[in-house]
C-alpha cells in the first residue's frame, strides 16, 4: 500500500503543511517533540514523497556535495556515517569528492558539483581556494565548512575543539609522569586543525612551566624520521596530531627499539576501530565524529531552506580513551 503525506499527517497529528516543513527540514517554531513524531511515523508507514515533483516545485535537486580532503583517513568514514543520516531523514541525497588536499582537485569538485546544481555543499577545505570559497559565501550559496576553518573567511562551520583535544592528552601525560613531551604533526601551512593542535600543545605544555617544547613535522609526501628528535629532544612521551600518522609513528618508534609504553608514551589523535587492537592498545583523544557529520549537514539544508544561522562556528568537545600506550608502567 503506498502512503500519501495525509496519512503521515493524520497518524502525526499535525497539519500536512506541518509534515511537509519538517521532510523539507523548515524546523523553525516546530517543537523536536512534534519532529520526531512526524519522522517516526514516517520511518513506519516507509512513506517516501515524490521528489521529483518536490524538486521542480522548489527548483532543487536535493542533492548535497560532501567534499573531504583524505578519504583514506578512517576518521571520514565516521563523519560520514552523520552525514548520511542526516542525508535520509531530510530526504536528500549525496555526491561525495576526496581533493586529497589538492587545490587543484578541490577547485574542479567545487565548481563540477556546481554545474550538476547540487543545493549546498559540505567541504572540508584546503586553504588554496580562499577567493572562490569566499565568492560562494557572499553570493549566499549555502557551503558548511566541515572541521576546518579558513583564517580571514566568515564561514558557517562546525568544528572540534583542537586545542582542548591536545590538551586533553598534554594533562593527561603529565598526571602520568611525563615531562618530556614531543608532538608529531603535518607540515601543512595554514591548516586549522594541525596549527591548533600546536598551539594547543604549547599552552598545554606552559602552564605546567615548560617553554621548551619539540613539534616535530612531517610533510605529507616525505617519509618520517624521528631519530633527529629523539638526538635533540629525548622525549618520554609523544602525541601525534592524526590516526594514520600515528601508525608511522609507532613504525618508527619499534625501528629505534624503544618500547611503548615503557621508554616512550604514544597518544593518537581520533579513535578508531584498531587502535583498542594495536599492541599495546592506543590512547587517542576521540572526536565526536558522527555528530560532527550530522550537525554540518543540518546545518547546510537549513541554509538550503532560506534560515539565517550565526556566522560563530559551531565547536563540538573531543574526549580521551585512556589505555595502554599511554600509562607508565610502575
Amino acid at each position: 500500500m503506498k502512503f500519501t503525506m495525509e496519512d503521515v499527517a493524520k497518524l502525526s497529528g499535525v497539519s500536512k503543511s506541518t509534515v511537509s516543513r519538517i521532510l523539507s527540514g523548515k524546523t523553525v517554531n516546530i517543537s523536536e517533540k512534534t519532529r520526531q513524531k512526524v519522522l517516526s511515523v514516517v520511518q513506519e508507514l516507509n512513506y517516501r514523497p515524490n521528489e521529483l515533483a518536490r524538486s521542480l516545485k522548489m527548483a532543487q535537486t536535493r542533492v548535497i556535495g560532501l567534499i573531504l580532503s583524505d578519504l583514506k583517513n578512517p576518521f571520514w568514514m565516521t563523519v560520514l556515517d552523520g552525514v548520511e543520516e542526516a542525508c535520509n531523514q531530510f530526504g536528500y541525497h549525496l555526491m561525495i569528492c576526496n581533493s586529497g588536499n589538492n587545490g587543484d582537485k578541490e577547485q574542479e569538485y567545487i565548481l563540477s558539483l556546481q554545474q550538476r546544481r547540487v543545493d549546498g555543499i559540505l567541504i572540508n577545505p584546503t586553504v588554496h581556494n580562499k577567493e572562490m570559497l569566499a565568492h560562494l559565501i557572499q553570493t549566499g550559496f549555502p557551503l558548511v565548512f566541515l572541521n576546518r576553518t579558513i583564517q580571514g573567511i566568515v564561514a558557517n562551520s562546525v568544528v572540534v575543539n583542537n586545542r582542548q583535544g591536545i590538551r586533553l592528552a598534554v594533562e593527561h601525560l603529565f598526571g602520568q609522569g611525563f615531562r618530556r613531551i614531543a608532538l608529531v604533526t603535518y607540515n601543512e601551512e595554514g591548516v586549522s586543525t594541525w596549527t591548533e593542535r600546536v598551539e594547543g600543545y604549547k599552552e598545554g605544555m606552559r602552564e605546567h612551566g615548560i617553554n621548551s617544547v619539540a613539534v616535530w613535522r612531517k610533510h605529507p609526501e616525505a617519509e618520517l624520521n624521528l631519530s633527529p628528535l629523539y638526538e635533540e629532544y629525548q622525549p618520554d612521551a609523544v602525541i601525534v596530531t592524526n590516526n594514520v600518522l600515528t601508525l608511522y609513528v609507532i613504525e618508527r618508534l619499534r625501528e629505534l627499539n624503544l618500547r611503548i609504553p615503557g621508554d616512550v608514551a604514544i597518544v593518537g589523535y581520533d579513535e578508531t576501530v584498531w587502535a583498542k587492537h594495536l599492541a599495546p592498545p592506543l590512547t587517542t583523544i576521540k572526536q565526536p565524529a558522527r555528530e560532527l557529520g550530522r550537525i554540518a549537514t543540518e546545518s547546510v539544508i537549513k541554509l538550503i531552506q532560506g534560515e539565517k544561522l550565526s556566522d560563530d562556528a559551531v565547536t563540538l568537545t573531543p574526549e580521551i580513551v585512556v589505555r595502554e600506550s599511554s600509562v607508565r608502567t610502575r
